[in-house]
This record gives structure tokens, sequence and C-alpha cells, in this order.
């Protein structure tokens, strides 16, 4: 079988969605992670726009040693220089750079004519070779480009020396059909086509990211710019895990491998819905939490008979681990550390002891206690960033005929604070009495909640989306009470902004 290369653009595209921008130290905790999955390129971040991204992609290129490091630059000798600065330190380096090639972009955004662009892309592709030796070129908007000139277009690229032509659906508006005829069109009518790698990119707009991937892949198509959880601008775009599984469990008909980790993938999954604070949604494909249970008699009824009646895959191989209970009140820390390290985590022994008393707190309020409920209490005790303020008490009061009122005490380092104050609901009143303890000035943005297992008992996980001194800072906080864990994303998200002050 021919190797698909798998190409992971979260730390660039996916990092785009708006809510979804990631720290020096947060893109560099995932592109390890992108390493350990297995990925060949990780598209690191465009240097050029910011000193944070450029700082990322250096910081990726120093450290990550495996993969390609790739960093984005426009056809512009400026971005190409800073991308080249920052990808220095690589072991393997990649510089792609993109122009668009539609008329729609060339008469709005560009205001050039055909001959200006192509002259634009072969002269910046050149001027990048001389700097590195692995140049990939994207015709952005290539979906929409009159057909002839983007097959001039990468015809000429490709003579400039570059390796990889990507073929972006930028906007999402191809169909799967439409974008395989692309794909074989550039194979037969592109005379050097054999010398680059055929990449493609694709928005999903209008949720046809992964179906158009695949039909590229179908038709030639060596390379696939992806993302994990389908994270990007707008709708996101082709989601790795998807890709990934379709190719393995389809082998028959695509006839590609990959050097994927499957078993990585839920892990990764996490970790960017935690970085990020976009959680994924419980029907998602591969790696949501609904993605291998069945409710349904007649589905358990077959899954108990053979698992092959209702599965197309094994949970284990995309990381989804084992039967989900596991551990309740009577388990001892020797059992609980062993189903940690089961699940991923490599804790320390003070680690260990303080998730050890939350999870034996769980335990007393619940029957049961889920493999995610074990993973909602590491990741809400083992923090990322050092507590300004750490949660001492909280006591509330509420209801249709009085009017909700929440005392809070605060602890910094030995001092410990308390303020009371009213609200429209008891959340509200608690994030208010937060406010006047610790004097930070916060606008609530967005507000979500979920139950991270079944049962009138589930723990809750509440994930909040803070403006603090015009920054959007996200908060995340878990617990059986719902008003506990809303306030503990708030004091969350403060403490992230304190820090990075």
């Amino acid at each position: 079988m021919e190797k698909l290369i798998v190409f992971d653009t979260t730390l660039r595209d996916g990092e785009q969605s708006p809510g979804a921008s990631l720290g020096t130290k947060a893109k560099l905790e995932v592109a390890h992670q992108l390493d350990k999955l297995g990925v060949d390129v990780i598209e690191a971040g465009f240097p050029i726009a910011s000193p944070g991204d450029f700082e990322a992609v250096k910081l990726v290129s120093s450290r990550i040693k495996r993969p390609i490091i790739c960093g984005l630059a426009r056809a512009v000798k400026s971005d190409i220089d800073i991308a080249y600065r920052a990808l220095n330190k690589a072991k393997h380096k990649r510089i792609h750079v993109f122009l668009a090639t539609s008329k729609i972009h060339m008469k709005y955004k560009l205001k050039k004519l055909e001959d200006e662009i192509l002259r634009q892309a072969v002269h910046f592709v050149k001027y990048a070779r001389t700097l590195v030796k692995d140049v990939e070129f994207s015709p952005e908007d290539a979906s929409r480009t009159e057909r002839k000139f983007l097959y001039k277009v990468v015809e000429a690229v490709i003579n400039a020396g570059a390796t990889t032509v990507n073929i972006p659906d930028t906007v999402g508006y191809a169909i799967p059909e439409e974008f395989a005829t692309l794909i074989k069109g550039i194979k037969e009518n592109v005379p050097n086509i054999n010398k680059a790698v055929i990449s493609v990119h694709c928005h999903n707009d209008l949720g046809l990211g992964v179906a158009n991937s695949l039909a590229a892949v179908q038709n030639g198509a060596r390379q696939v710019e992806c993302t994990i959880n389908g994270l990007g601008e707008r709708a996101g775009n082709a989601s790795l895990e998807e890709i990934v599984m379709a190719v393995r469990t389809r082998k028959d008909l695509y006839e590609v491998s990959t050097d994927i980790d499957t078993t990585q993938l839920c892990k990764t999954s996490r970790l960017i819905a935690r970085a990020t604070g976009m959680l994924v949604q419980r029907n998602k494909a591969i790696v949501g939490q609904n993605a291998f249970s069945h409710e349904a008699g007649i589905h358990q009824h077959g899954i108990l008979k053979e698992r092959i009646t209702y599965e197309i895959m094994k949970p284990e191989d995309v990381g989804f681990g084992e039967t989900q209970l596991v551990l309740g009140k009577h388990s001892g820390r020797h059992a609980f550390s062993d189903r940690l390290k089961k699940l991923g985590f490599e804790l320390d022994k003070d680690e260990i002891d303080r998730s050890f008393e939350r999870f034996k707190v769980l335990a007393d309020k619940k029957k049961e206690v889920y493999d995610d409920d074990l993973i909602a209490i590491v990741e809400d005790e083992i923090k990322e960033v050092p507590e300004a303020w750490v949660m001492d008490s909280i006591e509330f009061t509420g209801g249709s005929k009085v009017t909700p009122k929440a005392t809070v005490a605060l602890r910094k380092k030995t001092k410990i604070i308390e303020k009371t104050a009213t609200g429209d609901g008891p959340v509200d009143a608690c994030y208010k009495a937060i406010e006047k303890i610790t004097g930070v000035r916060v606008k609530l943005l967005n507000y979500g909640i979920q139950a991270v297992t079944s049962g009138k008992d589930a723990l809750g996980e509440v994930t909040v989306s803070l403006r603090i001194n015009k920054r959007e800072i996200t908060g995340r906080g878990a617990s059986t009470d719902i008003i506990e864990a809303s306030a503990k994303a708030y004091l969350n998200a403060i403490n992230r902004a304190i820090y990075r002050k």
C-alpha cells in the first residue's frame, strides 16, 4: 500500500477557530502529543501573524524532532524570511507558501491579473527553495479557480522547486464528485505532477471536508491536511481522526496506509478540547462520548453475541479503553494509580495523592465511578498554571421567591478572604462574590455545561469564556454540584489571567 502523509494543522488553522487561541506552552504540549500520535507534518503556526506565533513555531521547532515542522507564509519575502527564522532549529523544516488563484480572490482581494499571480507564485517558491529543500505551495481557493489557470500555476511552481502542491477547498464549496474530478484533472493535465506530492486541505462549510479529502485520496492525493476534532476557521477542517480511521477501516477501497498510532486518537482529542475549551459533541465520529455506546436492546444483544454486528471499529483501537465501571469507594490507592496509568496519565506522588482525595470524596457521593469521572478529576486537580486564588468554601441560597445570594471564601497564600453578593441566580451571585474578592473585572462571554457521565449523580463539567483585560480567557471546573463547578471554572479563568499578566 502507498503511504498517505498526514499533515496536521491544528496549531495553525485549528487555532484560528474563534475562541480557540493557544499559548506557547499549550502549543508545545499539543505538539508533543501530535508527535506521539505519529503525524508526518506539524504546521506549527503562521510565524508573521504575531510575536506569539513566531515564538511558538520556534519553540516547537527546537523541541520536536521526528516530524516535519512547517511554517505558513504568504507569497511575500518578509513572510518567508520570518518563517525561515522561526523554523531555523527544526531538524526537518518546511515552508508553506500560499497565494490565491481564483478570479474572486484575484479581483476583490489581490487586485491582480493571472500573469502577475503566476510570476509572484514562481518567484517566491524559488526564493523559499534557496532557504529550505522542502517547499509546499497552495493556490488558495483552488476549488473555485479556473481549471486551465490552476494547471498552469501547479506546473510552474513545481518547476520552480515546490515539493508538495496543496489543493485547498478554502471555503468548503466543493462536493466529493467535483473535487475528485479536480484532482484527477491535475494528474492528467500537469506534465510534471509526478515530481511533487499532491496534497488537499478541505474545509467543512457544507459538512463535506472529510468526504472531499477521501475522494481526493481515491484519485491520487497522497497528503491530507486536517485537524484534531475538525477544528478550524468557520465550520472547521476535515477531521484527522475521521480520515485516518476511514482509510484504515476501508483499506480495501482506499489502498493507502498511515503511520498514525490510532490508540492515541482519543487522548489527543481530549487534550485539544481541554486546551482550547471547545468541547467535542457527544455523537462525534470516532472520539465522541457516544461513538461506542449502545443503548437499544437489539444493538446490545447483537454486540454481546458478536461485536462486528454493530461495531466496525474496536473502541480500544482509537484509545477508548475498556469498561467504564471500574472503581468505587472501597478501591485503594494502588488500584487508583494503576487505572490512571492505563488512562494515559503520568503523575507524581503529590499529584496522585491530591487526585486520590478528590476521588474518595466523589466515591462517597456516587455508587459508581467511571473512567470519565477519573479523567475529569485529574484534569481539574492538576492545574496548568499556578493558583493565585484557591477555593476555600462556597455557600449559596436561591429560589423563586428568594433573592439568590452567595458567600464565597478564597485563599491567597495563608490569608482567607470571604465576600457575599447577590445576583440573578446562584451562579451569577457566586461570580460577583469572586470578583469582589479578586478585584478582577470580568465580562462573561460564554458559559457551557455538560454531564461527564450519566445518572442523577453525574459529575458536571463547566467551561466558561471570559474577557479579562481585553483578552479572552477560558476556564473549566468539575463537580457533582454544578454551582461549585461553575465557580471553579470562573476562578480557573481568573487565575489564568493573573498568571498571563
